[in-house]
């Protein structure tokens, strides 16, 4: 599997882990603790697939220029 193809399975996995812990902060049964946890795991998520995304075109960038 190329680089490009597990980059983009990385970044979908991370948003669609994203949308889970979103879902589980809808929980009205939620308590605080735990969706203070949620908040901060959804976050490193969305952090992750930023930098998958700034990667990639940084990537595409450069191969524009050459």
């Amino acid at each position: 599997m190329s680089e490009e193809v597990q980059e983009k399975l990385a970044f979908e996995e991370k948003i669609l882990k994203a949308k889970e812990l979103l879902e589980k902060l809808n929980n009205p049964e939620i308590t605080l603790q735990n969706s203070i946890e949620v908040y901060k795991s959804g976050i490193k998520e969305l952090e992750e697939a930023q930098k998958l995304l700034d990667e990639a075109k940084l990537i595409f960038t450069t191969k524009e220029k050459n």
